[in-house]
């Protein structure tokens, strides 16, 4: 996530494995979305010299490598492991030092209790310190977007229904907190009028980022239809908008999307669980039901092999993309 902040350096303060186990991920996920980038991703590189007597000055060190790179940073972003949480090193001692840039600690280190969703908190909670609260008048009918899933397939097109939906209420994107963005750009964060969350795991942060700009938000991105239209009453609630409008358009455009897959209506379908080691998403669940009966599908062990989605779609596009593979589907089974 936060090499997404485009002009800034993370240092995985730790050993050189954690550091590689990251790049991997990232680069993996990145060329798979067509995005030719190297992660600007350093390592403290810790040796068992440094465990045993410890990691500080390696990590002064490697903030230095990190400042000296070209372009400069903007920022730098120093991510602790277990390791450096086991042997004690005061990692935000080091980062606190004046070196002319920010240099921030992010606590990442998950063996005390903490688990993936705690990472992405902190995370989000660091990069916002760069922000300051803006001044009433300078809030804007806007959202942000915060917590996207970065290494999610359809991140892009998620972000683009969410706009879709909010510009039915005459509310445009702020920042999308972190996508793709510079370290200026966060200092647009306290200027929204809303913040939209990714999903119900972010609410620690929207109440944290509700006291530091006391911005209000919405706690999810939408799924499936109905989940769509309660979007738009919310979002339109927190922003003092009147959604009845928009929520009737968004009605009947919902019902000519569905007009779309008349050929499948009355169609047997078997829902199956996307993969044997996850655990079934209740707001798929959710999804799949409202389609099965908006369409007169038929639930029967013979029918279609059907995945759950997973995570569950997002939105009327999201639903619209998800019905389609369905099509796909059901039509390769009748021709069996």
């Amino acid at each position: 996530m936060l090499t997404e902040v485009r002009d800034a350096v993370c240092i995985v303060h730790g050993p050189s494995g954690c550091v590689h186990h990251n790049f991997s991920l990232l680069h993996a996920t990145l060329l798979a979305n067509d995005r030719l980038e190297v992660p600007r991703l350093l390592s403290t590189g810790l040796t068992e010299n440094d465990i045993i007597f410890g990691g500080e000055e390696a990590l002064e060190e490697a903030i230095a490598r990190g400042l000296s790179l070209s372009p400069a940073p903007a920022a730098v972003f120093v991510l602790s492991t277990c390791i450096v949480e086991t042997i004690g090193d005061d990692t935000e001692a080091v980062c606190a030092k004046a070196r002319g840039v920010p240099v921030i600690a992010v606590p990442t280190a998950g063996f005390l209790g903490g688990v993936f969703e705690t990472g992405v908190k902190n995370a989000l909670s660091a990069v916002a310190s760069l922000a300051r609260p803006a001044p009433a008048a300078e809030k804007t009918l806007s959202a942000n977007l915060v917590g996207e899933k970065n290494l999610e397939y359809g991140v892009d097109e998620n972000a683009a229904e969410i706009a879709r939906l909010l510009s039915r209420l005459g509310i445009g994107i702020n920042l999308r907190f972190v996508r793709g963005i510079g370290t200026e750009d966060v200092g647009r964060l306290g200027s929204a009028a809303v913040n939209v969350l990714r999903e119900p795991a972010l609410r620690p942060v929207g109440e944290d980022l509700r006291r530091r700009f006391n911005t209000p938000y919405v706690d999810s991105f939408p799924a499936g239809l109905a989940g769509t239209r309660r979007f738009l009453e919310e979002a339109g609630r927190v922003c003092g908008i009147d959604a009845s409008a928009a929520v009737e358009e968004e009605r009947a455009y919902q019902a000519e999307m569905l007009s779309r897959f008349s050929e499948i209506a009355g169609s047997r379908v078997c829902f199956r669980s996307p993969h044997p080691m996850l655990e079934t998403d209740p707001d798929a669940v959710a999804v799949c039901t409202e389609c099965t009966e908006a369409l007169n599908l038929t639930v029967d062990p013979d029918g279609a092999a059907i995945p759950f989605p997973y995570p569950a779609p997002v939105g009327t596009a999201g639903t619209r993309r998800m019905l389609h593979r369905w099509s796909v589907l059901i039509r390769g089974k009748e021709r069996k």
